[in-house]
């Protein structure tokens, strides 16, 4: 599968077997995102419920060359006066290290600041996470800072990466 655009719908009931499998086989999941066995039906019954767009916490397909090939989330962070996104990525290992998931995360940047009044967006990853930092970086976010051990993964607590976007940054062409 080659880089061929990259778009994001709504996740289908022909998708949930995919998106289930990247949640619960840590051979998909991969390093950064296997924290252990978990209910492997509670994105089929949220998808049942409202199609995994909510108010709270919604999911898009990441579809390439009409395939899906992966998700991005987000997820509303309250604060007294307001509140904004907390967002995440996952794709199947295949197509990982493409630039696949540079764009889906740009084109969620564009729907969220398109269909949401907020004006931060933030997104974490864990510090040995190269990848995604580059990605972010790529997208317009700037690096805050180190958040020690808030990650429990594989037996040791590791330390994340917290990253921001505001409305009224500059983001790159």
């Amino acid at each position: 599968m080659s880089l061929e655009k990259v778009t994001l719908r709504p996740i289908s009931e022909d998708d949930l077997r995919l998106l289930e499998e990247l949640l619960v086989d840590p051979d998909a999941a991969g390093a950064f995102q296997w924290f252990g066995w978990r209910d492997p039906g509670r994105f089929r019954r949220r998808w049942a419920e409202n199609g995994l767009l909510a108010d709270e916490q919604s999911v898009l397909a990441v579809v390439c060359a009409g395939e899906f090939v992966g998700f991005v989330a987000w997820r509303r962070v309250p604060v007294p006066s307001a509140s904004y996104w907390n967002l995440g990525i996952q794709l199947r290992p295949e197509v990982r290290g493409r630039g696949i998931g540079t764009e889906a995360q740009r084109l969620l940047v564009e729907y969220l600041f398109a269909h949401s009044p907020v004006m931060r967006l933030e997104a974490d990853t864990e510090v040995t996470n190269y990848a995604e930092q580059r990605a972010l970086e790529k997208c317009g976010f700037m690096r805050e800072g180190v958040q020690r051990s808030v990650i429990f993964r594989d037996g040791q607590w590791r330390d994340s990466v917290r990253y921001s976007l505001l409305r009224t940054d500059v983001r790159p062409a």
